[in-house]
């Protein structure tokens, strides 16, 4: 039976720098496809910034065809008009998305955090390091916002991944987990 191959795309929103990474699945083997980011910021029609962000990952869906879509969440500023073109971005990216099909995941940011790192209030840097040994790449990108993009569609995968029935039988607390594994059990003199 050949193992089915699942890849997701992952994005950061924005209007000055969109970041976005792919990711193949099979079987257990995580590999990078591609990451980068657009920059709509330098365009200085804001309608065309957003024309810019659904063609371009049109784009993206079009050239990898992906299984899934993720997407980063707008965490809740000061600038009430940061967010409103933040939110912009990300509809038109997720509009793009489902035009193709696509179903989209949102992520919180601190979600994607924890899940890469195992810290929800990891640093980008920390991002960064854990994605290379992740996904085995050593180029540091200018840019965190294509990290940052990747790192969502890693949570996604991993998301995806827990959710997935298990033949295994889960303890119920850790009387129960203690009874099902004695060799777990360290005695400590």
């Amino acid at each position: 039976m050949q193992k089915k191959t699942n890849i997701i795309l992952g994005i950061d929103p924005g209007t000055i720098i969109m970041g976005y990474g792919l990711i193949r699945v099979h079987g257990n083997k995580i590999s990078l496809l591609e990451m980068g980011v657009l920059q709509p910021g330098k365009v200085k029609d804001s309608y065309k910034k957003l024309q810019l962000i659904f063609n371009t990952v049109s784009g993206l869906v079009t050239k990898y065809q992906p299984d899934t879509f993720a997407i980063e969440a707008p965490f809740f500023g000061k600038n009430v008009q940061s967010m409103l073109k933040l939110g912009k971005a990300q509809g038109v990216a997720i509009a793009a998305a489902l035009r193709h099909g696509l179903e989209v995941t949102e992520y919180q940011p601190k979600k994607v955090k924890q899940s890469v790192t195992g810290n929800g209030n990891a640093s980008k840097e920390q991002v960064q390091k854990m994605l290379q040994q992740i996904l085995a790449f050593d180029d540091s990108p200018k840019y965190y916002d294509a990290t940052d993009a990747l790192a969502v569609a890693v949570c996604h995968h991993f998301q995806q991944k827990a959710s997935l029935p298990s033949n295994k039988q889960k303890a119920n607390g850790w009387k129960d987990f203690i009874a099902k594994h004695p060799e777990k059990i360290i005695v400590v003199k």
